[in-house]
């Protein structure tokens, strides 16, 4: 079980965020660097054809650019979820670096999969799991961005406290 941090002066209980809030928003963060973890896994070392919604080089050569990308969102969202849980204040920086490398990503492969008609044409459980990656990238990164900015004041006061 988390304890609270203690409010500071100027700090009001608004800005804190609640102990649910935190373990939420960790919990999305260790699940978006594990999938994406699980993602290349099974990309490069199972079988890409469990992933891959067309069979085309230059959807292969597509996805492969994403792997360094990826990797950064992973390790920012790794950051952020430690940070967060042992209240420190760089978790504003790194939920807000995270949040959006996980939007950027998705827009990325929702524009390529609506210009090629991967949407449409695409197997449809492979389409499934694509959609699925593209909202769950949109939707956590928006959450793990508006989390993180409601309650800067709250980071921002943990960073004066940690200078002291």
């Amino acid at each position: 079980m988390a304890l609270a941090t203690p409010l500071a002066i100027g700090e009001t209980q608004q800005d804190a965020p609640t102990a649910a809030g935190r373990r939420f928003i960790i919990g999305l963060l260790w699940f978006g660097a594990v999938a994406t973890a699980a993602y290349w896994t099974i990309w490069f070392g199972v079988d890409r054809q469990w992933l891959a919604t067309t069979h085309t080089p230059a959807y292969y050569a597509f996805e492969n650019a994403f792997v360094l990308s990826d990797a950064w969102m992973a390790v920012t969202g790794v950051l952020a979820a430690v940070a967060l849980h042992r209240h420190k204040a760089s978790a504003l920086l790194w939920m807000l670096l995270t949040g959006s490398a996980s939007i950027y990503l998705a827009g990325m492969d929702i524009l390529f999969d609506v210009e090629n008609g991967i949407y449409v044409h695409g197997d449809p459980a492979s389409v499934a799991v694509e959609a699925f990656i593209n909202v769950t990238c949109l939707a956590g990164g928006a959450a793990v961005i508006v989390f993180a900015w409601r309650h800067r004041q709250h980071f921002m006061t943990l960073a004066s406290k940690e200078q002291r």
